[in-house]
């Protein structure tokens, strides 16, 4: 089994970064928090011309039908901008699941939209659905049940870019034991897009922290030259590199028995990396690492939302615990 990408994944990966750099994504990510979409849709638009929302999406709906490599490419960089909106849930986790239900007639209504730029959501159990009030689809899967969302008021979140909002259950779209199972794939298909956001958002903080080592000076000398702050900058990298290869692993997977605990393995690993980045990120940057001004709150409050938003710890330990005993 390989686990390094093609040249061609690595220049598509290259030009999702640059769409995300020309788009001035730190300005979108603070408008969007503040509730001016407006460049932030302009960033969507931007990766839906370039084909990234609809990678996971198959030709019949409009899409690329692209491996999940391709699609964790593109996340890696949409994590290292930390772009704002319900990315995860309209490129992965909305796709997986309607195409794996056994009656197409709920992916042609919604899937060719998603394909072209337009924004969805969905709540997974949980009563919570990230920027319901931007996006034109609003799904809630509980159960064996499918239903669209009738959208209530926000709740706060760690990462004010992560707008939330009290779903509700409307109209039933479809409903079954083998929705059960395509809520499953749908989830897990958001899980693992979380992992590869995760994973790039900690190089995003590893880079801008080994950068400022670099410049800012302690008795007249850089700050990176110190073995202290070398051997973290070094944990941080070993960590990124060793969640790495399970993000694409479980890729390489999605199809297998053991899909569920290898994007939980993903997703643990990568949230674990990326945490370690935040904390000697603020460390090494110091107070002004706290400052909400500073681009890298960006990114650190990113990460601490994240590591949650898509299952506990717990949860995913597990899972990974219950398929090593067989009991999965």
């Amino acid at each position: 089994m390989r686990f390094a990408l093609s040249p061609e994944q690595t220049d598509f990966g290259a030009s999702v970064r640059k769409l995300l750099e020309a788009g001035r994504t730190p300005a979108a990510v603070r408008s969007w928090a503040a509730g001016d979409t407006g460049p932030g849709l302009a960033l969507v638009r931007g990766l839906a011309d370039a084909g990234v929302l609809g990678l996971a999406i198959t030709e019949e709906h409009g899409g690329l039908g692209a491996e999940p490599v391709d699609l964790l490419v593109a996340f890696q960089e949409i994590g290292r901008a930390a772009a704002p909106g319900p990315l995860v849930e309209t490129a992965a986790a909305i796709p997986a699941l309607l195409q794996a239900l056994p009656d197409s007639t709920v992916a042609g209504d919604i899937l060719p939209g998603l394909a072209e730029g337009a924004l969805g959501t969905i709540a997974f159990g949980e009563p919570l659905a990230l920027d319901a009030d931007t996006a034109g689809t609003v799904l809630v899967a509980d159960g064996p049940r499918l239903s669209r969302a009738t959208v209530g008021e926000a709740v706060r979140s760690l990462d004010p870019a992560r707008r939330l909002f009290r779903v509700e259950p409307g109209e039933v779209l479809t409903e079954g034991e083998e929705v059960r199972t395509a809520i499953a794939a749908g989830f897990d298909h958001g899980a693992l897009a979380a992992a590869a956001l995760l994973l790039g958002a900690g190089k995003a903080l590893l880079h801008a922290t080994t950068e400022y080592a670099k410049q800012r000076k302690q008795f007249g000398a850089p700050i990176g030259s110190f073995q202290a702050v070398k051997q973290q900058l070094a944990d941080v990298l070993i960590a990124l590199d060793l969640a790495e290869p399970l993000v694409l692993r479980a890729a390489l997977t999605t199809a297998e028995p053991t899909r569920g605990r290898d994007v939980s393995a993903a997703l643990l690993t990568s949230a674990d990396a990326a945490y370690l980045a935040s904390r000697v990120a603020l460390q090494v940057h110091g107070a002004i690492g706290y400052t909400a001004e500073y681009d890298l709150s960006l990114w650190i409050t990113r990460v601490r939302a994240l590591r949650s938003a898509w299952g506990t710890a717990d949860f995913h330990r597990s899972r990974i615990a219950d398929s090593l005993r067989g009991t999965e």
